[in-house]
């Protein structure tokens, strides 16, 4: 009986091309620790003077609570959306569906440039009408944000809907079952992983978004990754790798918790 175990070869080509892929993040964690006041690798003495700094100025907290506010608000919004119209699809089946799952998922085709000059048209438009949702607003960046992360959690919410056994569906519907109940007591118990595993993604995307936040903002809604770039251009600053390796940190985090949902998942499919 041959064994499904991968060959020695296949471990070592797989973990050289891990490894290989894995080493610009595993250069920062040595340079987050320089003594130095510029990017540099350390040599013999570590610090953490860049952690420290990351503790004392201010901007960066502040950066940190606005992104987890927005990438909170916008991945509830974009999980609701996706949830609303995958079950519209999937209990209707309109005629034009195909049509329509391609409309919302017109986002991932077109360029970021243009989804972010767009969004800067619209956002300015809605500053002449209010001064609390438009440019430059942590409620403009959050609709914003919504809008380039609902298509992926559309595409998730339809794979989960997609594997649910229609005719639960119309047993309930045969029994009596109006719509509320069909949807909130029947489907959506069936896929609450897959809702659990879009919230995560639209929250994972709107916490690094930056081309979009680049067009939208100026100097009142500074989001991490927008202080990081800035930090980039402006002044070469150690703490960015400081908060990168943090940043690494909570990736892996968020990479083990879908590691467990997907286990869960495997081993209670209901």
């Amino acid at each position: 009986m041959s064994s499904s175990r991968p060959g020695p070869v296949i471990l070592f080509v797989a973990t050289a091309v891990a490894l290989f892929l894995l080493m610009p993040l595993i250069a920062v964690i040595p340079v987050s620790f320089t003594p130095a006041r510029f990017l540099s690798m350390p040599s013999g003495t570590l610090s953490l003077r860049h952690y420290q700094a990351l503790i004392d100025n201010p901007a960066w907290g502040q950066s940190i609570l606005l992104s987890l506010r927005i990438g909170i608000l916008s991945s509830v919004i974009a999980t609701a959306l996706a949830t609303m119209f995958g079950l519209g699809i999937w209990m209707f089946q309109p005629r034009f569906s195909a049509l329509l799952i391609g409309f919302v998922l017109l986002p991932l085709v077109v360029p970021p440039v243009v989804s972010a000059m767009t969004l800067y048209f619209l956002m300015t438009a809605l500053s002449s009408f209010n001064n609390w949702i438009g440019y430059d607003t942590w409620l403009g960046v959050t609709l914003a944000h919504a809008v380039m992360i609902t298509p992926f959690a559309v595409v998730l919410i339809l794979v989960a809907l997609f594997q649910v056994d229609r005719r639960i569906d119309l047993a309930a519907r045969g029994l009596g079952a109006n719509l509320a109940t069909r949807a909130f007591r029947i489907i959506i118990p069936n896929i609450k992983f897959g809702i659990a595993t879009a919230a995560l993604l639209s929250f994972v995307l709107s916490w690094e978004e930056i081309g979009v936040t680049l067009f939208i903002t100026s100097v009142n809604a500074i989001t991490l990754p927008r202080l990081m770039w800035m930090g980039l251009r402006d002044n070469i600053d150690p703490a960015i790798a400081a908060i990168s390796v943090l940043l690494i940190v909570i990736t892996a985090i968020i990479l083990a918790f879908r590691i467990f949902i997907d286990r869960r998942r495997t081993i209670d499919p209901q």
